[in-house]
């Protein structure tokens, strides 16, 4: 939304459990007019968004709200979907593994947040969002990066070693 298309918004809430099964999925009513869906990326379009199935914003923000209360927050550059949000989120106990300082460092990048697909295919030896970004499909890849260094992730945080990163200080508002 806005000029040129350069304010976020939500367009589509995906979460999944432990196991990759889906507990939301929802595309979301646009709160202001759309300026660029970005289609050719997302895959959204305005018949996605203005039907009966799309949800209100701050209904979406509610249910994503009671879903993640007092529970471990596991996915990929978690301060931008907390911001978009407008939740807040203990940071203790988020798993971002866009900030995991072990993925980093084997690719040569500790300072730099790099893509998702990226991470997936060095560590995992998958594409993924070969068409377009699919939100289902980042949220189970990402569970699938934390899972594959769990042991190893939460042996850190139980040494007192916080094996990540901090997500950019813009959005620290974000985390309690």
């Amino acid at each position: 939304i806005g000029p040129g298309g350069t304010v976020p918004m939500l367009a589509r809430a995906t979460i999944v459990d432990f196991r990759g099964q889906m507990l939301l999925d929802t595309y979301v009513q646009p709160t202001a007019p759309i300026t660029n869906y970005r289609t050719y990326t997302t895959g959204i379009t305005a018949e996605l968004l203005y039907n009966e199935s799309a949800l209100p914003f701050d209904r979406v923000q509610a249910t994503i709200g009671e879903i993640v209360r007092d529970r471990f927050i596991i996915g990929y550059t978690l301060w931008w979907d907390f911001s978009i949000l407008g939740i807040r989120h203990p940071a203790k106990d988020t798993r971002d593994v866009g900030l995991y300082l072990p993925f980093r460092a084997a690719l040569g990048q500790p300072n730099n947040v790099l893509g998702l697909p990226t991470l997936v295919w060095h560590f995992m030896r998958r594409r993924i969002a070969m068409r377009v970004h699919d939100s289902a499909e980042n949220a189970r890849a990402a569970l699938d990066l934390y899972r594959s260094n769990a042991q190893q992730w939460e042996g850190f945080v139980v040494a007192g070693d916080w094996p990540c990163a901090l997500p950019p200080v813009t959005y620290a508002r974000c985390f309690t």
